[in-house]
């Protein structure tokens, strides 16, 4: 042979020999990698060498189609490849279950990572039942009190078990009745409730053994109000049910037993190490570096987009209130009559002003709600409402009065049972924000008017105004409704507030309505209605709304506002623009906006100066004014109403006014209490 023949016979005789090495490397890499022990580093170290060889015969088969370059770059690229992807001993040995094992050790690398990842679960998927275990391993204490203990005794027992809950028991009464064991649970109470009541009888003036000698089950919550959880239950749900709730203990409850409580606490500190937890190594690692203030350390400043919300807390607004009704100008004792000349046959030559003849109704309460915070403080708020019974109803000889003027009565009687319950029973300071909302009032009220049994209909508005949060919510069914009227400089309105019909120079004023409530009806002049038909009837309330078709919406206010809220008396008869017209003619008239305007209002402010007092004298004149007009223009048959242009829409011949009741309740929003301390 040749030179060049023994050299490529050297080189396949070579390659074959390589390439069989290589090939029962690659089986032994795929086979044996994950049954590598840690303290078999020998072994560990050839199997690199073998997959770096591995690397380098990939690379060598290359050279029958491209360079020796191309495929010693290749090579050196696989090289790197194999060093960054090499396990490291600790991945090994948290991957190797069983390496002395013959059997386990040839299973396939897939079938280990899925038997390692079954083992492995995450924390939130874990039993409750397994962290009360835990928790019971480390250190039992029985979290239990007596319902006749008292808060001295409850803080001790706190405090020397280090429990955040206890259950309240019964020491008399037995556990059920097929048993004769005693301490019956009828309740539990928080570290947190302990000091609610401390911090009640402190607000309260009261003295401090009063204080510490209330007893337990005076303030504990009742056993039919206690949130608790089930072993089998994980820790992801726990964690969940007291993020809701805002509780920070929850007692576990098995087969009608509660076998213990756990807390945010527990659920932290589970799956910790005791070495985690605590001892010399974990305190130098953990808390040395974090232990200590400098002597000039202070507080930051709240986020900017809290600092609104915060001034406004610190800077409630209050409410003047005003109330005006008309009745329907042909209206009389024996009923309404169709139109003038029916009127005038009466020999009546005055429309009357007595307020029983109209079928609207009102009412207005200032209550006192739990705060939403759930801080135990009680705040003032303002709620108000109007009704418009349908006058249809006469025809069948039912007087529309009743049913509007029981609804109304009903919403504020629902106040005031509740706010009186909320200051008395200080549980219920918890309830949640629906418990007052205008909704759920009128809700209520409309079912004691048919527990009543009285027949007939009507629209029905009912508001609250908050002035703590600067927010007026309402919920409104039918034709009644809310305006809002706020000056707004024209240079910085935006495009929806922005007055484009007169000029700058010719305008009068900026006070525009900054929100008008939506009318809810089923066609023209006929409304969404609460109604009754009566208990025989077959109809009953099938054939009418309930108080969830309102439309429910809530209003920023500001300091200056004027709120009006009214029937379609005022609506039908007054355009918007008259409205405001008459409102800044009672502005100007008192005083509230003088020839400076806006510019001079705000430094009027400025000085303390807020003629509240002078506000809830005159706001009345307001109210009449806006009736007085009202009915003016119902009378006028020579200029169409909001009512005969929307009649006309609807291909009906309507002109003039429409001649209806009338009833307005304007607010005023002030910066202070009309207390006349400011005067």
């Amino acid at each position: 042979l040749t030179e060049d023949e023994k050299m490529r016979t050297s080189s396949a005789s070579s390659l074959w020999r390589l390439q069989n090495f290589v090939s029962s490397s690659k089986q032994l890499i795929n086979q044996r990698t994950l049954a590598t022990s840690s303290h078999n580093s020998t072994y560990y170290t050839k199997l690199s060498r073998i997959k770096l060889i591995t690397a380098k015969y990939d690379a060598s088969c290359l050279t029958n189609t491209s360079t020796f370059r191309t495929a010693r770059a290749f090579s050196v690229a696989n090289e790197e490849k194999w060093n960054n992807s090499l396990p490291t001993i600790t991945d090994a040995r948290e991957k190797v279950l069983h390496s002395q094992n013959t059997k386990d050790s040839k299973k396939p690398q897939s079938t280990v990572d899925d038997e390692v990842k079954s083992k492995r679960r995450r924390i939130s998927k874990v039993p409750i039942s397994e962290v009360l275990k835990a928790k019971h391993t480390l250190r039992w204490v029985a979290p239990v009190i007596s319902m006749c203990a008292t808060v001295r005794e409850a803080i001790l027992v706190c405090i020397e078990g280090g429990l955040s809950g206890m259950m309240v028991v019964d020491r008399e009464e037995h556990t059920s009745s097929t048993s004769h064991e005693r301490g019956k649970v009828v309740g539990m109470t928080t570290s947190r409730d302990l000091l609610r009541v401390i911090a009640s009888g402190l607000k309260d003036s009261a003295l401090t053994d009063e204080i510490l000698n209330k007893r337990v089950d005076g303030f504990m919550t009742p056993i039919s109000q206690v949130i608790y959880a089930r072993p089998e239950e994980t820790i992801g749900m726990c964690r969940t049910v007291m993020a809701k709730l805002g509780v920070k203990c929850l007692p576990i409850l098995s087969e009608g037993r509660v076998e213990g409580l756990v807390t945010s606490k527990d659920l932290q500190e589970f799956g910790l190490k005791a070495t985690d937890r605590g001892g010399k190594k974990s305190y130098l690692r953990d808390v040395t570096e974090r232990k200590g203030l400098s002597s000039e350390t202070s507080m930051a400043e709240p986020p900017i987009y809290l600092k609104s919300h915060l001034a406004q807390k610190e800077h409630p607004l209050y409410v003047n209130v005003g109330v005006m009704e008309l009745p329907h100008p042909f209206k009389t004792e024996d009923g309404c009559m169709m139109n003038q000349r029916e009127f005038g046959k009466f020999g009546k030559q005055d429309y009357p002003t007595d307020p029983s003849f109209s079928e609207d109704a009102h009412f207005v309460a200032h209550i006192k709600i739990p705060d939403e915070q759930h801080s135990g403080e009680l705040k003032e708020v303002v709620y108000m409402g109007v009704a418009d019974g349908v006058g249809s109803w006469r025809q069948h000889n039912v007087d529309p009065r009743l049913f509007s003027g029981k609804l109304m009565l009903e919403c504020k009687n629902i106040l005031l049972e509740r706010s009186y319950q909320s200051i008395q029973d200080k549980s219920t300071r918890s309830a949640n924000s629906n418990y007052f909302s205008p909704s759920d009032i009128m809700a209520h009220a409309y079912e004691r008017v048919k527990a009543d049994n009285i027949v007939g209909s009507s629209t029905a508005c009912v508001a609250v105004l908050d002035g703590v949060s600067h927010q007026l919510l309402f919920s409104n069914l039918g034709d009644s409704g809310i305006i809002v009227l706020r000056h707004i400089d024209s240079d910085i309105a935006g495009a929806l507030k922005r007055d484009r019909r007169t000029k700058r120079e010719d305008r009068k004023s900026d006070l525009r309505p900054a929100f008008v409530s939506q009318q809810q009806l089923r066609s023209f002049n006929f409304p969404y209605q609460l109604g009754w038909t009566g208990a025989n009837s077959e109809y009953g309330d099938g054939i009418f709304e309930t108080a969830t078709d309102c439309c429910t919406s809530s209003v920023h206010i500001r300091r200056g506002d004027i709120i009006l809220m009214a029937t379609d008396g005022l609506f039908d008869n007054v355009d918007i623009d008259d409205i405001a017209n008459i409102a800044l003619e009672w502005e100007m008239e008192n005083g509230f906006l003088t020839s400076g305007g806006m510019e001079a209002r705000e430094k009027r402010w400025a000085k303390g100066h807020s003629y509240a007092k002078l506000s809830r004298e005159t706001l009345p004149n307001l109210a009449k004014a806006l009736c007085e007009k009202a009915r003016e223009n119902s009378l006028d048959s020579s200029t169409d109403s909001p009512f005969a242009i929307l009649a006309k829409e609807n291909d009906i011949m309507w002109g003039g006014g429409m001649p209806d009741d009338c009833t307005v309740i304007a607010m005023h929003v002030v910066g202070k209490m009309a207390d006349g301390s400011e005067e």
